[in-house]
């Protein structure tokens, strides 16, 4: 089984280290702190489309498929945000993400714009294909069956998400310089997941 998901998580998403398996265990221990931290993640993500709007706002096709993103993100938050309340648990404080700390420290900082844009949206992609992979683990490996379902909702999303901040990136700069920069991307966030400490309190 393990072998079949490390194919696919190859294959379909490019991720090139699948997540340990130890953490969907350790997820569901602490579910309420996944939700909590799931819940500011959707968060995030609108937020972060939102910037990305408002920086290339002459770029008319990012704006154009970013609006409804921002739309569906929230509503992911407010999905998540209504299964705490039904457990009786508040949102919470927001944690500090190593991960994607991690991946905003591999952007680059200076040379061109356009690089500087390539990564943001590498960045988002990167987020997106990582947390469409805990989510599938997620979808298949909790023993709860209503869980199981409520995130390969999230699961199918991601995916799609993914897919569409690559081709953005495909539209407005040269396939190649994105294939090999992703390439890059792919061996650095490697590094940074066998770096992390698995937590069964994070999304990432």
């Amino acid at each position: 089984m393990e072998e079949e998901i490390s194919s696919e998580v190859k294959n379909i998403l490019g991720l090139q280290l699948p997540t340990d398996p130890r953490w969907v265990d350790l997820a569901a221990i602490s579910i309420g702190d996944i939700l909590t931290d799931h819940a500011y993640c959707e968060q995030k993500a609108a937020t972060t489309c939102i910037s990305l709007i408002q920086r290339y706002s002459d770029k008319s096709l990012l704006v154009k498929e970013l609006a409804p993103i921002v739309t569906e993100e929230w509503g992911h938050f407010r999905l998540v945000l209504q299964e705490l309340e039904k457990r009786g648990e508040s949102l919470g404080k927001q944690r500090k993400d190593e991960y994607v700390n991690h991946l905003i420290n591999f952007q680059h900082k200076g040379g061109h714009e356009d690089q500087r844009f390539l990564d943001r949206l590498l960045t988002m992609a990167m987020i997106e294909a990582r947390s469409c992979e805990r989510f599938k683990r997620l979808s298949e490996g909790l023993q709860d069956d209503y869980l199981r379902k409520f995130y390969r909702r999230f699961m199918e999303s991601e995916a799609g998400h993914y897919k569409l901040f690559i081709e953005l990136a495909e539209h407005y700069i040269d396939k190649n310089i994105v294939r090999k920069r992703w390439a890059e991307w792919l061996e650095a966030e490697t590094i940074i997941m066998q770096q992390l400490t698995v937590r069964g309190d994070r999304i990432h």
